[in-house]
C-alpha cells in the first residue's frame, strides 16, 4: 500500500505537539519499506515447507527465539548485515526473529541464506545478541532483518554494519548505531546516543535525558530534549523543537533550526541559514554563508556571519552581531538584562534598529563611506550627526545622543550602507515575533515531507 503524506489542513485540526507526533509516525513508517540494504518480508507462504514459489520469488529463510528477562535490564545487539526493527510489550521475555532473502539467481541459494547465524546469550537477566555471516560466503546478496519485541523498560546498545534501526517508545539508556543507514526513534524515556556512520538520516521523537545524535552527512530532526544536546552532521540539516539543557548543534553544511533553547545554545554551521525562536541563555551563532535569525534573545547573544543578513525580532539583552555582506535588523523595547554594550557591525550592508519611544540608551554609530551613505533617524529620536574626514579623505558620518537620559551603549558600524532608527510599535513587534515562529513551524513541517518523500526513492 503506498503511503500520502499528511495535509497541511489535516494537520492543523490536531493540536501541534500531536501534528509533531504523526509527522515523526508517518517518517519512521517510511523506513520500513524496503531499500537496497534493507530486507524485505517475503509472503508468508514463501516460509512455509512445502509451500509453492511464485516464479522469480527470492528464496528466503526465517528463524525464531525467545529469551527470558524483565524490565531494567540491558541487551547488546551487534551485527555486520541487517535491519534491526524494535518493538516493546510487557511481557518478561525478549523475543526475536529474523528474516533473510537472496535474489533467485543467486548459486548456492540455500548456502548464503544459512550463512548468517545469530547466537544469544543472557547473564542475569542481560542479554546479548551477536549476528555474523560466515567467513566464506557464497557469491549473492543477502538481505537481514532483525525484528526484537522487548520489554518495555530497558537499556539497549545496537548496533550494525548495513541497515537502518528503527525502535518504538522506549525507556531506558538507549545507545543505536549503524555503519549504512537510517536511525529512526519514537519517544525515549532516557537518554541516547545515535550514530549513523555513513551519513544516514537520524530522527528522533522527544527524548527526556541528554541527546548526543551523529551522522556523516544526513539530516537530524528532534523533538523536545529535556537535557544536554550535541547534534553534529557532516552535511544535512539540523532541526529540534526545543532543547531544555545546553545545546551545541554543528553542521559542516546545512541549516539549523531550533524552535526553543532553554539554555546555553552554540550554533555552528559552515554553509547554512541559522534561525532559532526562543533562546532564554546565551546564544552563540556562526555561519560561513548564510543568514541568522533570532525571534527572541532573553540571553546575551553573538551572532556572526561571513555572507548573510542578521535578524533579530525581540533583542531582551546585549547583542554582538557581525556580518560582512548583508544588513542587520534589531528590535530593542527595554535596557539589557545584563550591563553590557550592544555591538553591531556591518561590513556591506544597512543597520536597522527599532527602539522603544521611552529606552534609555545611548547611541554611538558610524558610518565610514559618509559621502554617499549615512542615517535614517525617526523624528522621535533627537539623534546628532556630524561629519569629519580621515587621513585619506574619506568623509565618516557620526551620530550620537543620550536617550532618555542615556543608558548601556549601542554601538553601530557600518562601512558601505545606512543607519537607520526606527520607533519601534509593541505591537507590530509581537505580531512579527508570531510570524517568526511559525514560519519556524512551517519549516519543519516541509522539512520532514521532504525526508518522507526521499525515504520512499
Amino acid at each position: 500500500m503506498r503511503q500520502s503524506w499528511p495535509s497541511r489542513e489535516a494537520l492543523k485540526s490536531i493540536p501541534r505537539h500531536a501534528a509533531s507526533a504523526v509527522l515523526g509516525l508517518f517518517f519512521a513508517a517510511s523506513l520500513f519499506f524496503p531499500s537496497s540494504t534493507s530486507a524485505r518480508r517475503a509472503d508468508p507462504s514463501q516460509a512455509r515447507p512445502g509451500a509453492s514459489q511464485p516464479v522469480n520469488a527470492r528464496p528466503s529463510r526465517d528463524f525464531s527465539s525467545s529469551v527470558a528477562t524483565h524490565d531494567g535490564s540491558h541487551l547488546r545487539l551487534k551485527t555486520d548485515l541487517g535491519s534491526i526493527i524494535i518493538h516493546t510489550h510487557d511481557s518478561p521475555s525478549l523475543d526475536y526473529h529474523v528474516h533473510l532473502e537472496t535474489d533467485p539467481s543467486t548459486k548456492n541459494a540455500e548456502a548464503l541464506l544459512k550463512s548468517f547465524t545469530l547466537h544469544s546469550h543472557a547473564f542475569q537477566s542481560n542479554v546479548s545478541l551477536f549476528g555474523a555471516t560466515s567467513t566464506h560466503l557464497p557469491a549473492g546478496r543477502l538481505w537481514v532483518t532483525i525484528e526484537l519485541t522487548i520489554p518495555k523498560d530497558y537499556s539497549l546498545d545496537v548496533s550494525t554494519g548495513v541497515g537502518n534501526i528503527s525502535a518504538d517508545d522506549l525507556t531506558g539508556r538507549e545507545t543505536l548505531l549503524t555503519q549504512g543507514g537510517n536511525i529512526t526513534a519514537g519517544n525515549i524515556n532516557g537518554s541516547a546516543h545515535l550514530t549513523a556512520i555513513a551519513g544516514g538520516h537520524i530522527s528522533v521523537k522527544n527524548v527526556s535525558g541528554e541527546l548526543v545524535a551523529e551522522t556523516g552527512g544526513g539530516h537530524i530532526t528532534t523533538g523536545t530534549i529535556s537535557g544536554n544536546a550535541f547534534l553534529h552532521t557532516h552535511g544535512g540539516h539540523i532541526r529540534s523543537d526545543s532543547i531544555g539543557g545546553t545545546a551545541h548543534l554543528v553542521t559542516d553544511g546545512g541549516n539549523i533550526t531550533l524552535e526553543r533553547a532553554g539554555a546555553d545554545l552554540i550554533a555552528e554551521t559552515a554553509g547554512g541559514q541559522i534561525q532559532v525562536g526562543e533562546a532564554a541563555g546565551l546564544v552563540r551563532a556562526k555561519t560561513e554563508g548564510g543568514g541568522i535569525r533570532v525571534a527572541r534573545s532573553s540571553g546575551p547573544a553573538n551572532l556572526q556571519t561571513a555572507d548573510g543578513s542578521i535578524y533579530v525580532t525581540q533583542a531582551d539583552n546585549n547583542i554582538k552581531a557581525s556580518t560582512a555582506t548583508g544588513g542587520i535588523t534589531a528590535w530593542f523595547m527595554s535596557p539589557p538584562k545584563d550591563s553590557a554594550d550592544c555591538d553591531l557591525q556591518s561590513m556591506n550592508g544597512d543597520i536597522v534598529v527599532y527602539l522603544g519611544r521611552t529606552m534609555p540608551v545611548t547611541i554611538d554609530a558610524q558610518v565610514e563611506m559618509g559621502q554617499t551613505h549615512g542615517f535614517i533617524i525617526d523624528p522621535a529620536f533627537p539623534i546628532q550627526v556630524s561629519y569629519k574626514d580621515d587621513a585619506q579623505g574619506q568623509r565618516i558620518a557620526h551620530a550620537a545622543a543620550a536617550l532618555n537620559g542615556g543608558g548601556e551603549v549601542l554601538h553601530l558600524r557600518t562601512v558601505a550602507g545606512n543607519i537607520r532608527f526606527v520607533l519601534s510599535d509593541a505591537d507590530k513587534q509581537m505580531q512579527m515575533y508570531r510570524q517568526q515562529m511559525e514560519g519556524l513551524q512551517r519549516q519543519f513541517e516541509e522539512l520532514q515531507q521532504r525526508l518522507f518523500l526521499q525515504s520512499q526513492r
